[in-house]
Order: structure tokens, then C-alpha cells, then sequence
């Protein structure tokens, strides 16, 4: 997936987060929402900043095995996130 793809998802979900915290009928929720949309949110900024060192200065080789490194940590946020949901939905 594209970078841009994955910041434009980013935002999607970040979105959605928001709403339904501000939405929410009590404080457990809204807090609940509002971890979520924090989580894309950070998720968001990581690939923009990515996205910012990959123009500028991605044709350095240092630099290039910092961003792929920086790409595999923020998957594997990813996989964690959707291994909690899974949790949370009682699978």
C-alpha cells in the first residue's frame, strides 16, 4: 500500500474515532473512542514524518534502512492494534 494510501486510512479512522467519542453516552466510552482515534491519529503523523524524510532525503542508503526499520515498527503497531481488537471482540 502506498504511503499516501496509508495516511489518507490514517485519517479515515481517526475521523470515525473522534466522532463516535464525541458522540458517546457515557465517559467509559468516550474514553474508549478516544484511545482509538489517538492510536490513528499517532499512527497518521508516523507516516506523514515518513513520507517527509522519504522525499527529502530517501535516496540515502542509511537513511533508506532507517525507513524501511521505522515502516516495519509501525506495522507491527498495526498487527498489535488489530490482535487487541480481535481480543476485544472475542476472538
Amino acid at each position: 500500500m502506498a504511503i499516501e494510501d496509508q495516511i489518507a486510512l490514517c485519517s479515515e479512522h481517526f475521523s470515525k474515532w473522534k466522532g463516535m467519542a464525541l458522540s458517546a453516552e457515557d465517559t467509559v466510552e468516550a474514553k474508549h473512542c478516544m484511545e482509538k482515534a489517538f492510536f490513528w491519529l499517532e499512527l497518521q503523523s508516523a507516516f506523514i514524518a515518513l513520507n517527509a524524510v522519504e522525499q527529502t532525503r530517501g535516496s540515502d542508503a542509511d537513511v533508506k534502512q532507517k525507513i524501511l526499520q521505522a515502516k516495519t515498527n509501525l506495522s507491527r503497531k498495526l498487527v498489535d492494534y488489530a490482535d487487541d481488537t480481535l481480543k476485544e471482540l472475542g476472538f
